[in-house]
């Protein structure tokens, strides 16, 4: 003889009553790896492996959340990962967790063909990509963060030295919240065109007198470095708000130099 239906029931003990009152502000899966696609400014697209972080708020009275929904929706995304989509994984994922807000990061390699200056040989080069999304009271927020390797080249030493210049490389981060679509490549173009040179993963000879003499002619302080970036995102209307970051791996030092910008343009009209 069967057993009634109700003996079969499983506790939902993430379900239950708390009696502490006290909320947790962000409680979720970190660091889960999952492959995407990614769409490129050439048209086409990269297949990736990203790394996931999902969270959301709990209330004071609720005892936990359910982890294995996190890992649903990301499963129900499949490989295609747009900015529309991770808008969408956002409400999906506050409307499943019975929860006001939420949080997603999504960390991923992104790679570039470049061709060298001068023989013009192609390489790649990879840039750590991450696309945030914040969700509050059904409003959806987008943020992409870059870090850009580039190379700088001191201008005070290039001023008192008889001959050469110490450089270093370093990484220029940029983190902007939009007001419209932003490419990841538009972002890198801004940052390398500001750099004393920007790097290449394959160089012949001609191409590395090329960089030397470039870096030589557009030296740079890390805080040229930060103004100059700032500078271009305060001029692009897409661009709502940003943090710049720029630590150079000081070559003649057993330390980086770090500066930092950061605006809120919606708050700090020019």
């Amino acid at each position: 003889m069967s057993e009634p239906a109700e003996a079969l029931e499983i506790a939902d003990v993430q379900s239950s009553h708390d009696t502490r009152r006290i909320p947790i502000d962000k409680v979720g899966i970190k660091e889960i790896r999952h492959p995407v696609r990614v769409r490129d400014r050439s048209g086409g697209e990269q297949h990736t492996i990203a790394v996931f972080s999902m969270y959301v708020n709990l209330p004071h009275d609720f005892k936990g959340t359910h982890m294995s929904r996190f890992v649903e929706i990301l499963n129900n995304h499949e490989y295609e990962i747009t900015v529309e989509s991770f808008k969408q994984m956002l409400s999906e994922m506050t409307q499943r967790l019975e929860a006001a807000s939420g949080h997603i990061d999504m960390v991923f390699p992104y790679f570039i063909t470049k061709h060298a200056p001068v023989s013009g040989v192609r390489s790649l080069i990879d840039y750590q990509v991450t696309f945030s999304g914040e969700i509050h009271d059904h409003k959806p927020t987008m943020s992409i963060k870059v870090v850009v390797p580039v190379t700088s080249l001191c201008p005070c030493s290039k001023e008192i030295s008889d001959y050469g210049a110490h450089n270093q490389r370093s990484h220029v981060t940029v983190n902007v919240r939009s007001r419209g679509f932003i490419w990841i490549e538009d972002l890198i173009d801004i940052v390398e065109s500001e750099a004393s040179c920007e790097l290449y993963g394959l160089l012949k000879r001609p191409d590395e007198k090329y960089v030397t003499e470039r870096a030589y002619d557009n030296p740079k302080f890390v805080e040229d470095m930060v103004r100059d970036v700032a500078a271009r995102l305060n001029a692009d209307d897409r661009v709502a708000g940003y943090v710049v970051e720029s630590e150079n791996f000081e070559s003649i030092h057993n330390h980086s130099a770090y500066a930092m910008v950061a605006r809120d343009k919606e708050r700090e009209p020019a």
